[in-house]
């Protein structure tokens, strides 16, 4: 029985919050509101965070043996809940989905009111967080912190089952080959009785069946059980997506009491020296990070939600990164069906308070209960940038300051990891993300490279790299942000004396950053800096890419470049604006993950007359077979100032390319003559069916 639809709603004092869930309080005068939803979308409660809600709903009452249970999908963030003015139980954690038994307080009466009490604090102390909301309230992320996500967003309903009900379920896939596939189930279930249960488990075709003696009340049964000869499931890239029903009953005799349903894909996955591999093949992982797709994560519909997966499938990008938020079911689905990969960050981002642990190794497994089938999901990641942020910001994350032993890296991100690899098992997990090498394992993790945004050029990256390779490994955020020239801050006549504050507020991004990147000297309105920004972002989104594309697999094994989509309509990382219209970086993005390269060293930021030039010239091929003869050309023309080519040279090779693989191809170099005032550097490669360029300019003094 479905209980969403139009609620009543009132902001909660401790006055009310004593009779509001008696069934005789007169509501009629509080706010309606639609359920799923969020309290914000109501006139005069968008500052509020504690809001009560009530609805009436009729349900006969029975007593035909069978168990009544309330269902509430998601509430933002936590909620205690009471039926016909008993109190029924407690929520914590906004994607977390709960269950209560109602049978007893349905069987008395036809007519019944239900109350939830929600409270959604606010984002508090940015180095000392209580709760876990992660990207859907971290101003530093996305500039919509101000877009209050409290409220019940996900449905209400109650649920019906035999006398024994399943409390929890778990499918995961250990891993898979061309001969069996083996996947682990877990169930929890309640029998009031106690007795012989069978278990009965099918999918794809097959039949499993486990008896187990239980006990009267909770029972914990963990097995496993073989699939024969499965079809794989593989990224896009690499192959098809079959996908198969899954699911489990609780029987005894011919009665099915409860059961269980998810679709679930057959493959393998591991990280090894931070290079993927998906039943047994690398992959090179080219992927975006994902912000919620609005900043009220009830407010998106599906066709948005699974729009932005298609964005990135379509952009040749195998990976998403599900920045420190569990995201809608939606997601998920889209992502197993098109073969994407997901990086999924539980939602803790930087200094966390001691008392989140107990939760946050909850929400963990419950995390896995929720998502542990899908087989999209490839990497779990515990916390986001476990420290306090740099100020001013530096292109690297802090090391000097994460060599002392931290109880958030330390204890918190162990701890959330040890439930997670103890929960699933079938996936890494990472423990955190930025965090340099460090005392006494001097390993770290990921990085977050900032050349060309906080300081320095996006090019700084090559020589970083070179110095520490372990830098590169793995990138899980770079790139820089961009206003929209719509923003009305820029139209302010004082320009550039705008409010820089309120800026950041609406982008999530630092205006100091924002001056590196462009400076405003010189420039005579806020749209033309604007303009700029966007054009400077897409060549340091270029750059990124193509310099961690040259260290396939030597080191790099991938990236996640920083974000795909804005939240805001003032602007912000996305290669997309809030509206999903494509900005310059959207076609940089494009051209740089395509499955074949061609790409050099980029130029300096200014060439001087009589420079000499020398370039690396690279191919890098995703292709799992080989390109025979391949032919390259690199044309460098220096032009004058009316355009007129002054001098040309051009370099070309022939040979083939290995399938996955990154080859050096030769070096184009020229000396600048004393006419130029631009130097442009044209590639292209050719070959069977395959046409690939690309284009490098820089100014001459």
């Amino acid at each position: 029985m479905e209980l969403s639809g139009s609620w009543r709603a009132t902001p909660a004092t401790e006055e009310l919050r004593r009779t509001f869930h008696e069934p005789a309080l007169d509501d009629r005068g509080w706010a309606e509101i639609e359920v799923p939803g969020h309290w914000s979308s109501i006139p005069g409660f968008e500052a509020t965070r504690s809001v009560l809600h009530r609805v009436s709903f009729d349900h006969p009452a029975t007593d035909d043996g069978r168990r009544r249970w309330l269902c509430l999908d998601g509430i933002a963030q936590q909620g205690d809940v009471w039926l016909n003015g008993a109190y029924v139980g407690d929520t914590d954690g906004y994607f977390v989905p709960h269950r209560f038994e109602v049978t007893d307080l349905l069987a008395d009466r036809d007519h019944h009111v239900l109350g939830v009490d929600v409270s959604c604090g606010r984002f508090g102390d940015p180095d000392n967080r209580t709760s876990m909301m992660g990207a859907l309230q971290d101003p530093e992320l996305s500039g919509t912190a101000g877009a209050n996500p409290g409220g019940i967003w996900r449905s209400v309903h109650i649920h019906e089952t035999g006398p024994i009900a399943i409390r929890f379920f778990r499918a995961v896939c250990l891993d898979a080959n061309p001969t069996r596939a083996r996947l682990a189930l877990r169930c929890v279930f309640d029998a009031p009785d106690g007795g012989a249960v069978t278990l009965r488990t099918t999918v794809a075709g097959h039949d499993h069946e486990q008896v187990h003696s239980a006990a009267v009340g909770e029972n914990r049964v963990e097995w496993t059980f073989d699939v024969p000869a499965p079809d794989l499931w593989w990224p896009h890239s690499l192959g098809a997506q079959p996908l198969h029903d899954l699911r489990c009953e609780v029987t005894t005799g011919e009665q099915v009491h409860d059961h269980r349903e998810v679709r679930i894909g057959f493959r393998t996955v591991a990280l090894r020296n931070w290079v993927l591999r998906v039943n047994g093949e690398p992959l090179f992982l080219k992927g975006a990070g994902m912000l919620p797709t609005t900043p009220r994560p009830g407010d998106a519909t599906p066709q948005q939600v699974t729009g932005d997966v298609r964005a990135a499938h379509d952009a040749g990008l195998d990976l998403i990164r599900l920045i420190s938020h569990i995201a809608r079911p939606e997601l998920y689905h889209a992502a197993d069906e098109l073969g994407m990969l997901i990086w999924q960050d539980m939602p803790l981002r930087g200094l966390m308070a001691r008392g989140v642990r107990g939760q946050a190794n909850r929400q963990a497994r419950e995390a896995v209960d929720l998502l542990g089938h899908h087989p999209s999901i490839a990497i779990w990641c515990v916390h986001d940038e476990p420290f306090r942020r740099p100020d001013p910001a530096t292109a690297t994350p802090p090391v000097v300051g994460q060599q002392a032993p931290s109880w958030n890296r330390d204890v918190l991100d162990r701890s959330v990891r040890r439930v997670i690899t103890r929960t699933d098992g079938s996936r890494p997990v990472i423990a955190h993300t930025a965090v340099p090498p460090h005392l006494p394992t001097l390993d770290g993790t990921t990085s977050h490279l900032w050349f060309g945004w906080h300081e320095g050029r996006a090019s700084d990256l090559a020589a970083a790299a070179a110095r520490i390779p372990r830098m590169a490994r793995f990138v899980t955020a770079f790139g820089a942000a961009s206003v929209s020239p719509d923003a009305a801050l820029l139209a302010d006549p004082r320009w550039p004396a705008i409010d820089w504050d309120e800026l950041r507020a609406r982008t999530g991004a630092r205006a100091t950053s924002f001056r590196h990147l462009v400076p405003t000297d010189g420039i005579r309105e806020g749209a033309t800096w604007a303009d700029l920004t966007r054009v400077a972002q897409a060549e340091v989104v270029k750059t990124g890419i193509e310099l961690l594309r040259r260290l396939k697999y030597r080191p790099t094994g991938g990236f996640a470049q920083f974000y795909l989509a804005d939240a805001s309509p003032a602007g912000g990382f996305g290669v997309l604006d809030h509206e999903r219209r494509p900005k310059p970086a959207w076609r940089a993005l494009v051209d740089s993950c395509r499955p074949v390269i061609v790409v050099a060293d980029p130029l300096p930021t200014v060439v001087r007359r009589g420079d000499l030039v020398d370039v690396a010239v690279h191919v890098v091929s995703d292709r799992r077979d080989m390109i025979e003869d391949m032919q390259v050309r690199a044309t460098i023309r220096a032009l004058d100032e009316k355009g007129s080519v002054v001098a040309r040279t051009e370099r070309t090779w022939a040979g083939d390319i290995a399938a996955d693989d990154c080859v050096l191809v030769g070096r184009a170099t020229t000396i600048v003559p004393d006419a130029a005032a631009r130097l442009e550097l044209d590639l292209e490669l050719t070959g069977v069916e395959l046409s690939v360029t690309n284009r490098y300019h820089a100014p001459v003094r």
